[in-house]
């Protein structure tokens, strides 16, 4: 069972969540929080050194529930190339909630700390070569077990696959609709079919 403490932490960081994935990192101020949070701004900082030790924090948490839906989506199926079609299938499934949420939180933070937060840029940068090499891996998985052409370049059909998602939600996000996202999605699975399947 968590402590006071750590209770308090989370619930700054569910609170903070929606405003760094909307507003954005920088244009988060600390009245915000307390507004989302009901904390003063004394008790912020007595769990959080300073906003950008919060704003990692708000990172690491977004990532997560995103990241993890797609893993568990992923784990439920017996075989690489149904692994994959679930992944796109996840994306499909969870648009409306990342969009009623600011967009894609990898994306967003990738935008936004490229020159300007090096320590989240860091962290997003990990989440994406995780990403990459989730998908590498799964279709390595594919080769071994004949599901998937030996041979497909594991890493650049991993990077195409991130593309087509993150730019199809990009787009859908300045759209302000699906359509762009179910364009890039079907070419996705599309490829998964019929270049990645045996």
């Amino acid at each position: 069972m968590a402590g006071k403490a750590e209770r308090t932490r989370q619930h700054i960081i569910e609170k903070a969540a929606p405003f760094f994935n909307k507003k954005g990192y920088a244009d988060t101020s600390l009245s915000d929080i307390t507004a989302a949070t009901g904390l003063t701004k004394g008790a912020i900082y007595g769990n959080f050194e300073n906003k950008d030790e919060l704003a990692l924090a708000v990172f690491s948490y977004n990532l997560d529930r995103l990241a993890g839906g797609m893993l568990l989506a992923m784990q439920q199926q017996e075989n690489a190339v149904d692994q994959l079609l679930a992944m796109i299938r996840y994306y499909r499934g969870v648009y409306q909630q990342v969009s009623v949420q600011g967009g894609c939180p990898v994306m967003n933070a990738a935008v936004e700390a490229d020159d300007n937060f090096p320590a989240l840029k860091v962290k997003v940068k990990g989440a994406v070569k995780n990403w990459t090499r989730t998908i590498a891996r799964t279709i390595d998985t594919g080769k071994k077990e004949g599901s998937i052409r030996s041979q497909t370049d594991s890493g650049a059909m991993a990077t195409l696959l991130i593309a087509l998602i993150e730019g199809g939600l990009m787009l859908a996000k300045l759209a302000d609709d699906a359509g762009p996202l179910q364009v890039t999605l079907d070419r996705a699975e599309k490829i998964i079919r019929t270049e990645l399947a045996k």
